[in-house]
């Protein structure tokens, strides 16, 4: 989702999506955390963790604590669409990370991983386990498992027709004759 930001300045990653589904909650569950435990050491290296909170504000699922467990699983970044904390931890640990926004309270009593490795919502956008994903400056992009090798060429060939726009446009050529000729702006 366009709302979600990165959390620091050099925010970069790419890897296979491994999802987390949480809920809110109002109440405190007689195991509430098994199933995110049990979601943090299945990520496999190259993985994102894409957590799905509904768009939640209720509290912040994402802190230091899961940033380094999960860089010691090797992930490669996450991506929540909800609110995260121990931002300052998280920047210092260098772990890349999108969010919603911050805010200074836990899960417990207030939120609950219901599942993980399942089809998600997040931030408005259907990912499942195996779905590319990207995050940099501009934002997040997940590409299903099934349109990868599509997806790829057809984005070389764009970027191949940038890549001579920008070179003839930078010899001075006008930009309406660089788009008539490759047809990208």
């Amino acid at each position: 989702g366009a709302h979600l930001r990165p959390v620091g300045p050099r925010v970069k990653f790419a890897g296979w999506a491994r999802t987390v589904a949480c809920m809110d909650t109002y109440h405190v569950d007689d195991d509430p955390y098994g199933t995110e435990i049990a979601a943090i050491d299945s990520i496999l290296p190259g993985e994102v963790v894409v957590v799905s909170t509904g768009g939640s504000k209720r509290n912040a699922p994402w802190g230091e604590l899961l940033s380094t467990a999960a860089v010691a699983r090797g992930a490669r970044g996450a991506v929540v669409d909800g609110l995260v904390r121990d931002v300052r931890r998280i920047q210092e640990l260098g772990f890349p990370l999108f969010a919603a926004g911050m805010k200074p309270v836990d899960s417990k009593g207030r939120g609950l991983v219901m599942a993980y490795n399942v089809p998600v919502d997040c931030g408005g956008v259907l990912v499942a386990p195996g779905d590319l994903v990207f995050a940099d400056l501009d934002g997040v992009l997940a590409i299903p498992a099934a349109v990868i090798h599509d997806a790829v060429r057809l984005a070389t060939e764009k970027a191949t027709r940038e890549n001579h726009s920008r070179d003839e446009l930078r010899r001075g050529a006008y930009l309406r004759d660089v788009y008539k000729k490759y047809g990208v702006l």
